[in-house]
């Protein structure tokens, strides 16, 4: 239900019980005023004919009111009846009959009489006749010095004209309530209209357009009412929403410029990641040529250097064989130097806050998570001790962790990095957990050994987990798988603490 109806509703509701009650007031004072006018006119009659009879109480006397009585109920179309009662002086409930007239037949009851003769009062009463309703009164009169009551007079008289007056009255009052209620419901709905639809329209239409991004619309703040007090403070808010949004856009601008800042330099550390791990992988893969190759050369050269000991060669045996040890030797040199070129440069320890670092390996890892449906959460434990650690191993260890997640979880899954202090709070567990299909048990003794991969794309793969094997013997720690087919694996990092 609108504003609108419910105010009608209360209105008209008030109204109509104002307006009931007002009527109702109104019909009972008027019906006061007739029925006094009708006691009134009652008790004069009784008046009359009691003070006749009070002084010619003769036989003589009796014939004349008897006839006086007739005429006047012939003539007087609203008396219906009038009747004498005598009152035995020595006995005041001896009630006895003495003259009377009347155009309806009624008998007074002897009880209401006697009450009347001895309490001394006028009794005014409603009654019903066969010819419509009627009003009574009976009026005791008294004569002598100690006011005994003599005798009481009954006057009967019609009241249609009362109940006719009164049935007028109210459907005069209801008709003019009807119109006067029509007459303040068009003025209602007028003053409605100018006081509250059109300043609220104002309001609601300076409220739809600050919704759909016109901040600069404003209420006419021209009245000097409840609306104009409510559109200054609706002005004064936009004001401030629109300082808000000012700010907020400068805020957002700027923070825009500083993730395309963090972005870029985001960028930048991982092609240092991948470059590092490029010549990691280029070490391993040169010590590798060099440890295969350097056996079976160094086999060679010994082999040619004991031909050439036994001597009695040809010129051009002899020759050839001093050209071999030379290269053998040569070679040997080359891959000596190859090894040495290899070699990761020096460890650099330092106090290391483990949570410090998986923050900034989870914003180097945020560029390779391209596939959909992917996430990565961390959780570090408080008050985690500090480990003693080449912070850039650490990280790499930990880029290859979150690199093979993601190369077991092809379809997208989630991963979780969680650190925390081991039950003896002498080692810093770092696991990297991810929701891919697991390690088969025929290949999980394999998942160390370098260039070993069950990816088959080319490039260095197979070299993360011997990289972060390694990292974690560099440290005095420990790498520990656990996996089961299907429910994904678990990687953990054991480290010892400051």
């Amino acid at each position: 239900m609108t504003i609108r109806m419910r105010l009608v509703t209360v209105i008209v509701a008030g109204l109509v019980v104002t307006m009931t009650f007002w009527a109702w007031m109104q019909i009972r004072s008027l019906e006061g005023i007739l029925v006094e006018q009708q006691e009134r006119r009652l008790a004069g009659v009784a008046e009359t004919v009691g003070s006749y009879y009070s002084h010619f109480p003769t036989g003589e006397g009796l014939s004349t009111l008897d006839a006086t009585l007739k005429e006047q109920i012939q003539t007087d179309f609203r008396l219906a009846r009038i009747d004498i009662f005598s009152v035995v002086n020595y006995d005041i409930d001896y009630i006895e009959y003495v003259v009377g007239a009347g155009r309806i037949r009624y008998e007074w009851p002897e009880e209401l009489v006697s009450s009347v003769a001895a309490g001394g009062k006028p009794r005014y009463i409603d009654l019903t006749t066969g010819d419509g309703p009627a009003a009574g009164l009976l009026y005791p009169v008294t004569s002598g010095k100690k006011k005994k009551i003599q005798f009481v007079v009954g006057v009967i008289t019609f009241s249609r004209n009362n109940t006719e007056i009164i049935a007028r009255a109210e459907r005069l009052f209801f008709v003019s309530a009807a119109g006067l209620l029509l007459v303040i419901l068009i003025i209602l709905a007028t003053s409605y209209r100018v006081i509250i639809d059109r300043p609220l329209g104002v309001i609601i239409s300076a409220m739809d357009a600050f919704q759909h991004g016109s901040y600069l619309k404003r209420i006419p703040a021209d009245r000097r009412d409840e609306w104009g007090r409510l559109g200054e403070h609706f002005n004064s808010m936009a004001s401030e929403i629109e300082q808000v949004i000012a700010k907020n856009a400068e805020l957002t601008a700027n923070l825009e410029n500083r993730v395309h800042e963090e972005t870029q330099k985001a960028i930048e550390l991982q092609k240092q990641v991948d470059s590092l791990q490029r010549l990691a992988a280029m070490g391993y893969l040169t010590a590798t040529i060099a440890h295969d190759l350097g056996t079976p050369l160094h086999s060679i050269a010994g082999l040619a250097s004991l031909l050439q000991e036994r001597g009695n060669w040809p010129p051009d045996v002899a020759r050839k064989l001093e050209l071999i040890v030379q290269q053998t030797r040569r070679l040997q040199t080359v891959i000596q130097k190859a090894r040495l070129a290899a070699r990761p440069p020096e460890v650099h320890f330092e106090d290391v806050d483990v949570g410090e670092v998986i923050s900034e390996t989870v914003s180097l890892a945020e560029p390779l998570i391209i596939k959909e449906n992917t996430e990565i959460t961390a959780e570090c434990e408080k008050n985690l001790p500090e480990i003693y650690a080449d912070r850039s191993r650490l990280q790499t260890a930990l880029l290859n962790m979150i690199q093979n997640a993601l190369d077991a979880m092809p379809n997208g899954g989630v991963i979780t990095i969680l650190a925390e202090a081991t039950a003896d709070r002498r080692e810093a567990l770092i696991s990297v957990a991810d929701t891919g299909d697991g390690i088969s048990p025929e290949i999980i003794e394999r998942i160390y050994e370098p260039f070993f991969s069950t990816r088959e794309e080319d490039g260095f793969r197979g070299l993360g987990l011997p990289i972060v094997k390694d990292i974690a013997k560099l440290h005095g720690g420990r790498l520990v798988v656990r996996s089961n087919p299907k429910e994904g694996a678990t990687f953990s990092l054991y480290l010892p603490v400051r």
